[in-house]
C-alpha cells in the first residue's frame, strides 16, 4: 500500500523517471513559471527533485479523472440514465445527496488509519480501482434489472463509489502536500481541471450527437465504460508519482478521531470559521440542479438543450481554473470570497429569468443562451470556491494535523449536503425561485465568513503555536526529516 521510493538524501538520487525527465522539465517550467531556480517550499528537500515529474503526473491524473467525473455525473448524466431506463423519480433525487455525502462521511473514521502509512499514494490508487469497478457493475444492472433494480443498483454503487472517493480525497491531499510546493498547488489544481473541461468539451459535442440520435442505451454504457476506463488510467497515472515517508504517529480509531476532530474545532476559531465558510459556500455547487430545473421549464428537456448545459459548463472550467488556480497560489482565502460573490451574482442572474417574455424560450431562442450564460457563470463560481477551498485547506493545515483537518472539514460538509437532500421537496412545496434565494443566502453568508479568515499560513503559523511547536513549523522539520515531524522540533 506505500509504494514509491525511499525517500533518502539527495545526494545521489535522479529525478522522477516515470516521465522523461526533460519533458517533465518543460511542462512544469511552462506551466508552474518556474525557469531559475526551483521553489521548494514546504515539501521535504530530497521531494524537490520529484516535483517537475510528480507535478505532470498529477496533472494526467486529474485530466483523466475530469473527464471521467464529466463522462458519469451524478448530477447530470446519471439522472438522464435512470430516466431512460424508467427508474422512480425518488431515486433520481437521491444521486446528488449520496455521491457528495457519501465521499464526505466517511473520512473522519479513515484519516486516522491513513495516518499509519508512512506514505499514502496506494489508498488514492486503491480507491481509484474500486470506483471503475463500481461504474462498470452499474451497466448490467441497467441493462439486465428492472426499472426498480436498476434505480436500487445504480443508487448502491454510488454510494460504494463515493465512499471509495473519500478514501481518496484524504489520501490525494497529503500527497500533494509532500510532493507539490507551496505556491504551485493551486496552480497544478487549476491544470487538472482545465485539462478535465478540455476534454470535457468534446465529451459534450459527442453527448449531443450520440444522445439526440439513439435511443437505446448504448450511449449509456459507452459513458460508464469509458468512465471507468479513465479511472484506471487516473490510478496508474497517481501510482507512478514518487511519494517521500511522511509522519506516522498519532493515528487514532474512528471514536478517537471524533472526539479529536470535536476537540480541533473547539480551540481553532480560524479553522472553525473555515468549516463555517465553506459549508456555506456549498450553495455554488447545491444551486445547479435548480438552474437545471429553471431551464427545463423554459427551454424543455432535450439531449441537445443538455449538451449545451454540459459544454457552457466544461468551457467555464477551461477558462475558469488557470485564472482562480494563479491567483489561489497568492491568496486562496481571496480565492474564495471572489468565488462566493461569483456564486451570488450568478443566482441574481438565474432569478432574473423569471422576468422573461414567453417568445424568448421560442425555437432556440435568447432564453436558452442566458442559461448557457447561467451554467457558465455557475461554473466560474464553482471552480473559484473548490479550488480556493482544496488550496485553502492544504496551505493552512500542519503536517501533522492535515489528515484530521481534512477529514473533520469533509466530514462536516458531508452533513451538510445530507440536510441538503431537503431543497428538493422545498422545490416542490415553495418553488425554484425561494430555494434560489435560500442558496444565494447561504453564498453571501459564506463569502463574509470568508472575508474574514486569516490567510492559509498565517492560520498555520496559528495551529502550530497552539500545538506548542515553537518552531517556524512542519516545514522546515520535514525538510530536515524525510519521515515529517515525528518529534517536537523547535
Amino acid at each position: 500500500m506505500t509504494g514509491g521510493d525511499d525517500a533518502g538524501s539527495t545526494h545521489g538520487r535522479t529525478p522522477h523517471q516515470g516521465l522523461a525527465p526533460a519533458l517533465a522539465e518543460r511542462v512544469y517550467e511552462a506551466v508552474a513559471g518556474e525557469e531559475d531556480e526551483r521553489a521548494c517550499e514546504a515539501i521535504p528537500d530530497d521531494a524537490c527533485l520529484d516535483v517537475p515529474g510528480n507535478f505532470s503526473l498529477n496533472a494526467l491524473n486529474g485530466a483523466a479523472t475530469k473527464l471521467a467525473e464529466q463522462l458519469a455525473s451524478p448530477g447530470l448524466v446519471l439522472p438522464w440514465m435512470l430516466g431512460a431506463v424508467g427508474a422512480p423519480s425518488a431515486l433520481v433525487g437521491l444521486l446528488v445527496p449520496v455521491r457528495r455525502a457519501g465521499a464526505l462521511l466517511p473520512q473522519l473514521a479513515v484519516a486516522g488509519r491513513i495516518r499509519a502509512w508512512e506514505r499514502r499514494k496506494g489508498f488514492w490508487v486503491g480507491a481509484g480501482v474500486a470506483q471503475a469497478l463500481a461504474l462498470l457493475l452499474m451497466i448490467p444492472a441497467i441493462l439486465f434489472l428492472s426499472p426498480l433494480g436498476a434505480g436500487v443498483a445504480v443508487v448502491a454503487l454510488l454510494a460504494l463509489f463515493s465512499a471509495a472517493s473519500g478514501v481518496g480525497s484524504v489520501a490525494f491531499k497529503d500527497v500533494m502536500a509532500k510532493t507539490i510546493p507551496r505556491g504551485r498547488r493551486g496552480r497544478l489544481l487549476g491544470v487538472r481541471a482545465a485539462a478535465g473541461g478540455v476534454l470535457a468539451l468534446g465529451a459534450a459535442v459527442w453527448l449531443r450527437q450520440s444522445v439526440s440520435e439513439d435511443d437505446t442505451l448504448s450511449p449509456y454504457v459507452a459513458l460508464l465504460g469509458g468512465a471507468a476506463g479513465l479511472w484506471l488510467l487516473g490510478a496508474a497515472f497517481f501510482g507512478a508519482i514518487r511519494e517521500p515517508k511522511g509522519a506516522t504517529e498519532g493515528g487514532r480509531s474512528a471514536l478517537e478521531e471524533a472526539r479529536a476532530g470535536v476537540h480541533l474545532l473547539g480551540a481553532e476559531p480560524a479553522f472553525r470559521r473555515f468549516v463555517l465558510a465553506r459549508s456555506f459556500l456549498l450553495a455554488a455547487q447545491l444551486a445547479t440542479p435548480f438552474y437545471a430545473l429553471l431551464a427545463q421549464e423554459g427551454a424543455g428537456v432535450s439531449a441537445g438543450n443538455l449538451a449545451i448545459m454540459v459544454g457552457a459548463a466544461s468551457l467555464a472550467s477551461v477558462l475558469s481554473s488557470p485564472f482562480w488556480g494563479r491567483f489561489s497560489d497568492a491568496s486562496s482565502r481571496k480565492v474564495m470570497v471572489a468565488g462566493g460573490m461569483w456564486s451570488v451574482v450568478t443566482v441574481i442572474l438565474a432569478l432574473s429569468t423569471f422576468l422573461l417574455p414567453e417568445d424568448a424560450w421560442a425555437g432556440n431562442g435568447w432564453g436558452l443562451a442566458l442559461f448557457a450564460l447561467v451554467f457558465f457563470s455557475s461554473g466560474f463560481a464553482e471552480a473559484g470556491v473548490r479550488l480556493g477551498r482544496k488550496t485553502y485547506l492544504v496551505d493552512g493545515a500542519p503536517e501533522r494535523k492535515r489528515p484530521l483537518m481534512v477529514a473533520v472539514a469533509n466530514t462536516a460538509v458531508g452533513v451538510m449536503y445530507a440536510l441538503a437532500a431537503g431543497l428538493g421537496f422545498l422545490a416542490d412545496a415553495l418553488g425554484v425561485a425561494v430555494v434560489l434565494g435560500v442558496l444565494g443566502l447561504m453564498a453571501l453568508m459564506g463569502t463574509l465568513l470568508a472575508n474574514r479568515l486569516p490567510e492559509a499560513e498565517t492560520l498555520a503559523a496559528e495551529m502550530r503555536r497552539s500545538s506548542g511547536d515553537g518552531s517556524t513549523g512542519e516545514d522546515r522539520s520535514s525538510r530536515n526529516d524525510p519521515s515529517g515531524p515525528s518529534r517536537p522540533s523547535g
